[in-house]
């Protein structure tokens, strides 16, 4: 955003700002707090604190005291992540356009060397290969009409979080104990629940769908998945009903213990999918996009999971199988599980799936827009307190853009005017130079209007 949007924007702006700070410490803090997501908010290739600060100074002598202003209440103070989190998922949840889903991804932050917390040579969808980088997991509110991010923790891979050594140097709270992507995700919906954000569907790419226990995790809380799945996952077919396999007379050794249906092992979903017979795939539209009508073929049906089925693992409940294949491609593209009602109409099924396009979305904002990987420290509270400030100020963007969406033209640059890609790379300095420490308690409700005046 331009200095002259924010302007525009003062009065909404100033008071989102004031619902997220107030009571987060002393008027210090919550100023410096403003501050820094003003410095987010505002148009710049970079989002770290130096660049932020000549930004929001007009005066450059006033640089290094705004700095460290930003870096102390990103690195040092101890406000709570949880408090301002809770904030925005219930700002979000209220006021974003018909929220319907959870949805749970990771994205990866590449880094050099290996000091910053959870750095380390591991896989990130985001980059597509295996890399140094920094992985975190998020939760996300979407709709068809916005979304926004409202949990992020890093991944402490096991190496990390057994090390006395490395927790230390990065500042890794004691409770803070090795978890898996899923576990991570399972305490975020825990986290929104408590927080009392109402129960959506669990969106997941096949990260989390493929862990059984992640899937068994969600309808433990009292929630419905759809979540995509490895296709060499083994399901029995549609309509059978497994049971334990019977001991067989005068059979020698161990009698066979697991789930079977009249003798007949579990097919792979892959499997089952290419026996489907041809009525029952259909040509759904879920969207129309800025390429045009978005459309695919897809098939569902009603499957029992079988995941450990020779070791007595019980089948799952039955759930939708449901398949994207796109005509003329030698094999299905995606496959979903999800635990919806038996009811539920295919082209729910599909324009439900078709939201975790959200999180996508808003990786790309967080980043490009308010800096979300422009972090340059190594701790664990200064990460996950940018992040949280990037989740709050991405939060305003979201509800502007979903809530007033004809305003996004008005605010960009005008017909012949430079892009606001140009525009972030000249520098430039429009606001007031550093002002003195506030003495009124209810300063932070001026700290907008004073920096963009």
């Amino acid at each position: 955003m331009t200095p002259a949007q924010m302007r525009k924007l003062d009065r909404e702006l100033r008071e989102y700002l004031e619902s997220m700070v107030e009571g987060m410490g002393r008027s210090e803090r919550r100023r410096a707090m403003e501050w820094y997501l003003t410095g987010l908010l505002l148009e710049g290739e970079r989002k770290s604190t130096e660049p932020m600060a000549a930004r929001l100074v007009k005066d450059a002598s006033q640089v290094e005291a705004m700095r460290q202003r930003l870096h102390q209440c990103v690195s040092v103070s101890e406000w709570s992540d949880a408090e301002m989190r809770r904030r925005l998922a219930l700002k979000l949840e209220q006021r974003l356009p018909e929220v319907e889903a959870y949805v749970v991804d990771d994205t990866g932050f590449p880094k050099k060397g290996e000091h910053s917390v959870g750095v380390a040579r591991q896989y990130s969808g985001t980059l597509g290969r295996t890399e140094n980088c920094q992985v975190a997991v998020s939760l996300h509110l979407a709709g068809e009409r916005g979304s926004g991010c409202v949990a992020l923790q890093v991944y402490l891979p096991e190496a990390w979080a057994k090390s006395r050594t490395r927790r230390k140097a990065v500042g890794v709270p004691a409770p803070v104990k090795f978890q898996t992507k899923w576990q991570i995700a399972l305490r975020q919906l825990d986290d929104a629940l408590e927080w009392g954000v109402r129960r959506h569907v669990v969106l997941a790419d096949a990260g989390y769908g493929s862990a059984r226990e992640f899937r068994d995790g969600v309808r433990e809380r009292g929630l419905h998945f759809l979540v995509g799945v490895q296709g060499t996952h083994k399901a029995w077919p549609p309509g059978a009903t497994p049971g334990l396999a019977p001991k067989v007379e005068g059979r020698r050794g161990r009698p066979r213990k697991g789930y079977v249906v009249q003798g007949v092992e579990p097919w792979s979903l892959e499997e089952l999918v290419r026996q489907l017979p041809q009525e029952e795939w259909k040509t759904v539209r879920w969207r129309e996009g800025s390429l045009g009508e978005q459309s695919s073929r897809f098939a569902a049906v009603r499957v029992r999971t079988a995941e450990r089925h020779a070791k007595r693992a019980l089948p799952s409940e039955e759930v939708w199988l449901l398949v994207q294949w796109p005509e003329g491609e030698e094999g299905p593209s995606k496959l979903a599980l999800c635990s919806l009602p038996a009811d539920t109409p295919l082209k729910t099924l599909v324009r439900l799936w078709k939201l975790r396009w959200r999180v996508e979305r808003d990786y790309q904002e967080m980043k490009g827009e308010v800096g979300l990987d422009h972090y340059e420290g190594r701790g664990w509270r200064g990460f996950h307190h940018h992040a949280t400030l990037c989740m709050v100020a991405h939060g305003f963007l979201a509800l502007r853009r979903a809530l007033f969406p004809p305003e996004a033209y008005a605010m960009d640059a005008a017909h012949g005017a430079a892009p606001t890609s140009a525009l972030a790379a000249q520098p430039h300095r429009p606001l007031p130079a550093l002002p003195p420490s506030p003495q009124s308690p209810r300063s932070s409700s001026r700290a907008v209007t004073h920096l963009i005046k």
